[in-house]
């Protein structure tokens, strides 16, 4: 009879690659996950892991019996998600993730409601940028994620995935409040030709979609300082150092020195969930759904 929780290890270490990836993504030591794959090798009488330089890497009976555990894993998850659909209650363990103005914008009204309404449902959450977030639902590292794309530029996601929709967040301009346009009611985007920006970092999808944004408009941005957080952004704006974008969601109060201005033509990131079809008829998904809805509806 093969063990489950040892077939859960082998998937995690084919996702993963390496021990230690796997070790992450389980939340156990390395010593762990190397006691229960040497448990699992004697179960089946097969050596499923082989050295690979400082790592290691499956065999060939490693690779085929992997690919059952995420099959069997996968039917396990459904049934759970049955069973508690079946059951109709809001209960058990729920591992959410969002990037991080949704944490700061949605999760405190949220977490506090599901609390409030459904005390037998714990939510372990975390901050993820989008992608790793759809990556830790794929993996079934999470449950459920919070994920942008921006009305011009959609997210890619896989098969295998439900997608609902919490929010649409207006974006303004942000600029120093002596800037040449800081009493305007509206402005374009083409507007900053000519201004220094202050944008994430590279290779980030909001980094990608402002140089596509602005490049579509026949501006080359001349990009000054970049930051991940947006407090740190508008600080930088409230020293004068340049403009940016400005989402509302978990945006907060504007520094002293910073002008907020809509865009005429409106600036829109999507904000919504993802979580796996195996698991959408788990009622604590649908709840969690709601309550991130519920407090998104403050934003708009």
């Amino acid at each position: 009879m093969l063990n489950l929780e040892r077939l859960r290890t082998l998937d995690a270490l084919a996702r993963h690659g390496s021990v230690g990836g796997a070790a992450d993504g389980l939340h156990v030591t390395t010593s762990a996950v190397s006691q229960q794959m040497s448990k699992l090798e004697r179960e089946v009488g097969q050596q499923l892991l082989a050295k690979n330089g400082r790592g290691v890497r499956l065999t060939d009976a490693g690779r085929l019996l992997a690919d059952h555990a995420a099959r069997i894993l996968s039917q396990v998850e459904l049934a759970q998600s049955d069973l508690e659909a079946q059951r109709g209650q809001v209960v058990g363990e729920l591992r959410l993730s969002a990037f991080p103005t949704a944490a700061r914008g949605l999760f405190p009204a949220a977490l506090a409601a599901l609390r409030a309404g459904h005390p037998g449902l714990r939510v372990r959450s975390r901050e993820l940028e989008p992608e790793d977030g759809v990556a830790g639902v794929l993996r079934g590292d999470i449950d459920l994620a919070v994920v942008l794309d921006w009305y011009n530029r959609p997210l890619p996601l896989t098969e295998g995935l439900v997608k609902a929709s919490l929010l649409d967040d207006p974006a303004d301009v942000a600029m120093p409040a002596g800037h040449r346009l800081a009493d305007r009611a509206e402005v374009d985007l083409e507007d900053f030709a000519d201004d220094e920006w202050i944008a994430w970092e590279e290779g980030e999808f909001c980094h990608e979609w402002l140089l596509f944004t602005l490049r579509g408009k026949g501006i080359e941005p001349v990009i000054a300082h970049r930051a991940e957080e947006h407090h740190t952004q508008l600080a930088l704006v409230a020293a004068g150092l340049g403009v940016c974008v400005a989402p509302r969601l978990g945006r907060g109060p504007v520094p002293a020195g910073v002008r907020t201005v809509p865009v005429r033509h409106r600036v829109t990131r999507h904000v919504y969930a993802v979580w796996r079809a195996d698991a959408d008829r788990r009622p604590s998904i649908r709840a969690v759904a709601d309550a991130l809805r519920t407090a998104g509806a403050a934003y708009g």
